[in-house]
């Protein structure tokens, strides 16, 4: 049933979602809600989809059916940049850092939809007090930081955005140890700010002890949904994506 409250309708729906490319479907009809407030993690095996899912939210690649809803507004057709002004914010796979740009030009970038100057600084105050290396290299190239420090930037390039949505994809990936723990605990800091999150990571364990609830996708369908303390629990989960 539509909820006659705004306020407790899903910040973000996905309804009957189908993707892919070109003649490869991807999706196969996904269902998902994300609410305010929330980490929501999208667990699954390589090829399962999740990438694609975040990347048909943000309007990379087209739904060929379904619809995407955000604060209740259909963006399904609407192209990326627009979906990025309305707050839903993306952060790729691989990081994207733009070679031949500073750090903090690279973070200036993420604020291209802002025009006050005033919050732009106030925005790059806030990336500096979560990272504080990026405001020790912000005139170094971006694209010659670590594995890690280039991370950090592109969740700080979000950041400048004002997201009121995070799509995280893979924060994690081919990062040291310590450097995971860092990156989600800067996850989890912004949580506690208020941002709301869907993150998409390979740690399932690190994950769903991050998340609120959780969906976990195989062949571009969602197999097992729940909060993410069931599924931490369930045998299937633990098998498939824990460990023994």
């Amino acid at each position: 049933m539509p909820c006659s409250d705004l306020s407790d309708a899903p910040l973000l729906r996905l309804h009957g979602l189908v993707a892919g490319y070109g003649r490869i479907r991807a999706l196969h009809g996904v269902d998902l809600e994300v609410r305010r407030g929330q980490i929501v993690a999208l667990l699954g095996a390589n090829g399962a989809g999740k990438t694609t899912t975040l990347k048909t939210i943000s309007g990379l690649v087209r739904a060929s059916a379904g619809r995407v809803l955000f604060e209740g507004r259909d963006i399904t057709a609407l192209r990326p940049s627009d979906i990025a002004r309305l707050g839903l914010v993306h952060v790729p796979e691989g990081r994207r850092i733009l070679r031949g740009l500073s750090v903090r030009e690279n973070l200036e970038l993420g604020a291209f939809t802002v025009r006050d100057a005033g919050e732009r600084q106030r925005r790059m105050r806030h990336v500096f007090g979560l990272f504080p290396i990026l405001e020790r290299r912000q005139h170094q190239d971006g694209a010659l930081l670590s594995g890690g420090e280039q991370q950090m930037l592109a969740m700080g390039r979000a950041l400048m955005q004002g997201p009121k949505l995070l799509l995280l994809d893979e924060p994690s990936m081919g990062l040291a140890p310590k450097l995971v723990l860092e990156v989600m605990r800067i996850v989890r800091t912004l949580n506690d700010e208020g941002a709301t999150v869907l993150l998409v990571e390979q740690n399932a364990r690190l994950a769903l002890r991050l998340a609120d609830y959780g969906y976990v996708l195989e062949s571009g369908a969602v197999r097992m949904q729940g909060s993410a303390e069931t599924l931490r629990d369930d045998r299937t989960i633990i098998e498939a994506y824990l460990g023994a």
